[in-house]
């Protein structure tokens, strides 16, 4: 039997996690939360269906920090970034490393749920369609060398025009790398692309 998917929430305040929880647990989602990224990190387990939600601004580790370190420990849970900040270049490399949101605060309650179904049922639809070891496998094999090394630099979160840079070559052919690749791994979005690269 599949374990049953569970919304971890990350964040400092005690009210906001208590009242997420509340959220959660009203439309009957498995909840559980962490008043740091240290101890969600010492409870980690990679494996647990479900998603996360990260409050960017925490003592210590801050969200963008914690989703590296879940990245670095090979985790490819879908992550939502929750900021009281419109911090822009926050949440563009967020979404590079993965995020597959970035909302600020305070946010409508009913969007939220909205949110996390659909991060919810991303996480479903990526375990069924990229679990299959022998096949991601064989779809990383067609890869060139120099597609893999632009994959690399991708999943470090790493800008097209910083790839560009260090690899001594146009954007536009880091482009042209980027969507070839994508689309002989079979893939749409660059969440997708971080997940898929993760050892498993």
């Amino acid at each position: 039997m599949d374990a049953e998917p569970t919304v971890f929430v990350i964040d400092d305040d005690d009210n906001q996690r208590q009242m997420l929880r509340w959220l959660f647990e009203s439309v009957q989602l498995k909840v559980e939360d962490f008043a740091s990224a240290k101890a969600y990190l010492e409870a980690l387990d990679i494996q647990a269906p479900g998603c996360a939600i990260l409050d960017l601004r925490m003592p210590e580790m801050d969200g963008l920090e914690l989703l590296q370190a879940l990245r670095a420990r090979r985790s490819a849970m879908p992550v939502i970034m929750l900021s009281a900040y419109g911090e822009i270049p926050t949440a563009v490399k967020s979404m590079q490393l993965g995020a597959v949101d970035f909302l600020e605060k305070p946010v409508n309650h009913q969007y939220l749920l909205e949110r996390v179904r659909k991060a919810l049922a991303e996480d479903r639809r990526y375990r069924e369609e990229y679990g299959d070891l022998e096949d991601l496998t064989a779809r990383m094999a067609t890869l060139t060398p120099r597609a893999r090394e632009v994959l690399t630099h991708i999943v470090q979160g790493q800008a097209n025009k910083a790839i560009a840079w260090e690899l001594g070559t146009s954007v536009r052919t880091i482009e042209t790398h980027r969507a070839n690749l994508m689309k002989k791994l079979g893939i749409k979005s660059v969440a997708d692309l971080v997940r898929l690269t993760l050892p498993r």
